[in-house]
């Protein structure tokens, strides 16, 4: 995997580019009017909310700017490979305690611990990659070793 892409879902990549067009238009038209409504109050040297709108503005432009990286750099992942896990699969695991877990591994953009969705980049997501159903990983974490037997991918 390259270094310099950020690996992305179909959904996770839609969400992206949904998310850079609010910031370009709903957003940037909000701040464009917040700026003309405070300029209207006169002296900009002490007028706070002068200096918000700008300090706004200059946030959406960043992260604008931002998302535009990300997606000059997106790589889509299609799930297509059942037999080893990678990005995009969904994978059951035990661990050594019998607990089942459902992870899907994403890529490090969309990840949500919340939601079992683990980035390829993180521990759990690192030790699982390559392998195949039935395999057991050992998996390094900050609390200590935990192995995960591989019951099913999808």
């Amino acid at each position: 995997m390259d270094q310099d892409s950020t690996y992305f879902s179909k959904e996770g990549l839609a969400k992206l580019k949904s998310e850079l067009e609010h910031l370009k238009t709903k957003k940037r038209k909000e701040i464009a009017d917040r700026l003309e409504y405070a300029k209207s109050l006169g002296d900009l040297s002490e007028n706070s909310e002068y200096q918000e709108a700008k300090e706004s503005q200059i946030l959406n432009e960043g992260k604008i700017a931002e998302l535009e990286d990300m997606l000059r750099r997106s790589v889509v992942v299609e799930h297509t490979r059942v037999d080893m896990v990678d990005i995009g699969s969904q994978v059951l695991v035990k661990d050594q305690n019998g607990n089942e877990t459902n992870f899907i591994i994403v890529g490090s953009k969309e990840a949500a611990p919340g939601e079992n969705k683990i980035s390829h980049e993180s521990p759990v997501g690192k030790a699982l990659l390559g392998h195949k159903k039935f395999e057991s990983v050992l998996v390094k974490t900050p609390k200590g070793a935990v192995e995960y037997k591989i019951l099913d991918i999808k």
